[in-house]
């Protein structure tokens, strides 16, 4: 039985001020409400008050991003081993803003995967088709394409280590939600996916569900046979919303 996974994702938003508000609210609002595993994967300079303030507690944190170098003169860059002296567990890679705005290719995805696990920490891998390419019915390749690029550079064994999260790249922040069927056929497909290199693996992976997952159509979404949680955007950003998800997968 895989236990569910809901991650917040806060993107570039936040200050300190609003950090500790969501942090506090998510605090008092966790205990019973959830079997799933919680996490809130923060900007950079707001990792240290996540930690100050979630430790101790069941939510645990992470990066959302992570360089594949461990250090060196790489201005700009955070390493694994950074984020693991802050207590992170998780770290986002290859999410669809880094593949679109800066240009990360699949075999950097792939390092970067590599990067996190050599550092303890485990990878949210992200995957996930453009509106025009699902209008072209290439979801499959493209989604196989990414995965593929993970597999082939670490092995299905590491794979196994980290979490997989279908982001359709036309369904985050657009408000627009794949239907529950659509997001089922993929998640479905990923983990055949990886069935055709060890089943085992498939079995027990996570497949996390990306796109624009809010109070509203949690429990649809999370009562499909091969979503195992959520990375969750904007509804990650105001605790009863996040809560309400996160109780959404106890169904």
């Amino acid at each position: 039985m895989r236990q569910p996974l809901v991650a917040g994702n806060w993107k570039m938003n936040g200050t300190r001020a609003s950090v500790a508000e969501l942090l506090d609210g998510l605090k008092a609002g966790i205990g019973g409400v959830t079997t799933a595993e919680v996490a809130v994967c923060a900007p950079f300079v707001y990792i240290p008050d996540t930690q100050a303030r979630l430790d101790g507690s069941p939510i645990k944190w992470g990066g959302q991003d992570v360089s594949v170098h461990a250090s060196g003169a790489y201005t700009g860059e955070i390493a694994g081993p950074m984020l693991r002296d802050f207590g992170c567990h998780f770290v986002i890679i290859g999410h669809s803003e880094r593949r679109a705005y800066h240009g990360e290719s699949d075999a950097l995805v792939a390092e970067k995967f590599a990067a996190a696990r050599e550092a303890g920490l485990v990878p949210i891998l992200c995957v996930g088709e453009t509106l025009d390419e699902r209008e072209q019915g290439v979801t499959e390749q493209v989604v196989a394409r990414q995965l593929d690029a993970v597999i082939e550079h670490c092995g299905v064994a590491t794979l196994g280590e980290g979490v997989i999260a279908y982001e359709p790249v036309w369904a985050i922040g657009t408000g627009k939600t794949a239907s529950p069927e659509q997001a089922q056929d993929v998640h479905a497909f990923i983990r055949g996916r990886v069935a055709e290199k060890d089943q085992a693996v498939a079995d027990g992976i996570r497949i996390l569900y990306g796109g624009s997952m809010n109070p509203k159509n949690a429990s649809e979404l999370l009562a499909q046979a091969d979503i195992d949680g959520g990375l969750i955007g904007g509804a990650s950003l105001k605790a009863p919303d996040f809560l309400a998800v996160c109780t959404a997968a106890n169904a």
